[in-house]
Order: C-alpha cells, then structure tokens, then sequence
C-alpha cells in the first residue's frame, strides 16, 4: 500500500502530557533519504508549527484513507492532465518562470510569469488584496529605496524576492509550498531555534542544516565562517534606531522601515519563521518596528517585536507582533502589548491589534485586557453610599483599550450580558 500526498490516516505523536496520541493528519509531502521514505504531515485540527516529518513506523496503515480522485482535464494535446505538482516541482517550476522573465530583455515580449504566493508573516490579518511578485524591472527612484538597501550577496548568498504591498488576510493564495516548513534551524546568537512556519529565504539556504543570522543587523548568512567573517565587519551592536526606552537592561528601539529598510526586511523574515497570519511585504517604508532588546556586556539583544503603520486608518496600534520562543513565558509578551498602548496614550488615541489574532495573541491580548480592565474596577470607589459606576467609554479613554475590545473581555469574564426586551 503506497502512501501519496493527499491522504489521510492516524499518526503516532507524543502530546504535552508526554502520552502517545493518535491524531488524525494529512500527508503533504512524501521524499527519499538514504534509500528510506519519509512523511510531511499537518495533524488535522492542530495549528501548523506541529508539522513535522515522520517515519512509516508511525502511520496507522490500517485506517488510511485516500485522496477522491479528481477528473482528468485534457490538455492542448488532447492529453489528460497529470496528478498534482510535489512541493519540490511547484517550486522548481515556479523558480524557472521568474527565472526566465528575468533573463529575457526588456524588450522581448514576454508572457507574464505566474504568481507566487504570497507567504504569510504575522499574527494576524488585514483586509487588502494579495499581490504578486514583480521582478526583472527597474525600480522607481525613492519608492523602494536604493541599491545600496538590498542584501549584501558577498557571501555567496542571494537576496530573496522583492515585492511590494502591505499586509493580507485572504488564505486563498496559500499552496502545498508555502504550507510546509523550509527552515531546519536558526542560529541567533547563542540561541538556536526551529522555525514553526515557511519563510521565503532564498532558495539556496533552505537545504542547509543550519542557517546563521547575525544576531545584531539580522542578515542571513550560510555558514559559522561566513558569520564569523561578517560579525568582524558589523559595528552594529543595537538594533539601528534611536532607543525611546530603558529600564534596567530592557530597552525599546524605534526603527523606521523607509531608513532602516535592510534591517526592517530581515526582521519581517525572521519573524515569519514563527508567525503565520500575515503576508511577508518587503515594502516597509509605511511601517514603524518596535525592537525589545535585553542588554549585556556584548551588546542589545533582540527579544522580540512589533509593528505599527504610521498612519491607519482603522485605529490599528499593532500589525504584527512577536516574542522570540527563548524568551516567551517570561511576561515579554505582555510587556510589547502594554507598551503599544502607551504609545497609544501619547498620541491620544485608543488602539486595536490587526484581526483576527493568531491562538497564542489572542490568549496573550486577552490576558492584558483582563489584568488592566479589572485592575481599574477593583480600584473603583463609592460615592455618597452609591454603588461606584463606570462607562464603557471611560474605560476605553483610561486605557487607550478600543471599545469593542473592551466589551469582548467584559463578556469573556461574564461581567456584562445583552438581554432581550421583556428577559430577565
């Protein structure tokens, strides 16, 4: 019995109770190592970052249950079409289609090449339109800076992609690439971390056993020599931006995405390896990037993120958002929401996160909802014998908290309920 992409059947994993556990999962990738077959499985049900590769000593053969076949579509030749593209031909087709636009003149004509999806960057969506890769063309003077900007390939290293756009929350673009994780490792500093999501790092590095970022401007290198070689050059020992605020050895840094536009890049591909509800732009020159570093004799290391655009029309505060897996279950997380609405507070607006929220935002901006809304009731006193009250409004206008948020949580802790007329 041959297993193919597409099906279907129970997988043997260890849960966090360290029980075995057989869910359900889909295989979307089948390859060969050393003569032995190996699966790529997403457990049904179950966020992404817990798809992993597995042997067939963890399939349940016996409850397998195999793709519906689809009808053959003829081609041109009046041949029937063949069975969908592995991960490694969508890839390789799609590659040699940019490729191929790239090389011929500008002249030529050309047909257009094929859209690439999108990859998604963060934790959580907008409502703009998807947008396509554009490559071979010269690029407006001031609209996406100048050549100097682009990654340094002096390392044998090309740069990724280019594209332009914002932040999408449409799905639809998402194909069997883009599903699958493409990064083993990550070396920053001295921390080393798996990647729970598909990154568009340049194809090259994605073979790697282990990819090396310098842990200080984030460029992406392909070996320990070629990291060691740049980190003689690097002067930056902070993120570069100016520092708006320090205590202790936490410090903030404001990096604008129009003058730091290198750094704002690698920040968003790092950050995409662990963030899965946002569209990976390398237009960053309407963005604003909030670096929390922890400090030491060596220098400000990153810790974790976010995002804001410098002009929303929606009463965005946040667009994206992340603590780095060294460090989260720390109360970092909390602290890069609470300092998003006290910029909030100076600018005198109330503010919202970009929805919807990934599993783990919406737990963390829950918490902080709830830990600063009671903290001001419980604080609430009484007048003249009154029972002490409070609006809604003014608890948004206290905590900079928009009012829709503020009226979820409520409703979350079930201290308001909406009745009909004539309930009680």
């Amino acid at each position: 019995m041959e297993v193919i992409e597409g099906c279907r059947l129970p997988v043997l994993r260890r849960n966090q109770e360290n029980e075995d556990e057989w869910p359900l999962a889909e295989i979307l990738s089948v390859k060969d190592i050393s003569g032995r077959k190996v699966f790529y499985v997403h457990y049904i049900d179950f966020n992404k970052r817990l798809d992993e590769w597995v042997t067939p000593e963890r399939l349940d053969l016996k409850k397998i249950q195999f793709p519906k076949k689809e009808a053959k579509t003829p081609t041109k030749n009046g041949l029937p079409g063949s069975r969908p593209s592995s991960p490694e031909r969508d890839l390789k087709r799609k590659l040699e289609a940019v490729s191929l636009t790239t090389q011929c003149s500008p002249a030529t004509p050309v047909a257009p090449a094929p859209e690439i999806p999108t990859p998604v960057f963060a934790q959580n969506g907008s409502v703009r339109r998807p947008v396509s890769v554009v490559t071979g063309r010269k690029r407006k003077a001031g609209c996406l800076g100048t050549d100097e900007d682009s990654q340094d390939s002096s390392d044998g290293i090309p740069s990724a992609p280019r594209m332009t756009g914002s932040l999408v929350s449409d799905r639809s673009h998402d194909d069997i690439v883009t599903r699958m994780k493409n990064i083993e490792c990550i070396e920053l500093g001295r921390h080393r971390l798996k990647p729970w999501y598909f990154s568009p790092y340049p194809q090259e590095l994605t073979s790697l056993p282990v990819l090396y970022l310098c842990e200080f401007c984030l460029k992406y290198l392909k070996s320990l020599k070629c990291l060691q070689r740049h980190l003689t050059k690097c002067n930056l020992r902070h993120p570069p931006g100016n520092e708006i605020y320090r205590k202790g050895t936490i410090s903030f840094f404001e990096i604008d995405g129009r003058k730091n536009k290198n750094y704002s890049q690698n920040l968003c591909l790092l950050a995409k390896c662990f963030l899965d509800h946002k569209t990976l732009y390398y237009d960053t020159d309407p963005f604003l990037f909030y670096v929390m570093t922890e400090y030491d004799c060596k220098g400000f290391h990153i810790v974790g993120y976010f995002s804001k655009e410098k002009e929303s029309t929606e009463d965005y505060n946040v667009a994206c958002i992340l603590t780095l897996p060294p460090y989260q279950r720390r109360g970092y997380g909390k602290l890069l929401i609470e300092f998003s609405y006290e910029l909030s507070k100076v600018e005198g607006k109330t503010g919202t996160p970009e929805k919807p929220l990934s599993d783990l935002g919406l737990l963390s901006y829950r918490s902080y909802w709830s830990q600063t809304i009671l903290e001001i009731l419980m604080e609430l006193k009484s007048e003249n014998g009154e029972r002490p009250q409070i609006t809604i409004n003014e608890i948004s206008e206290l905590t900079s908290i928009k009012k829709e948020d503020v009226i979820s949580t409520l409703q979350y802790l079930n201290l308001i309920n909406y009745y009909k007329v004539g309930q009680c």
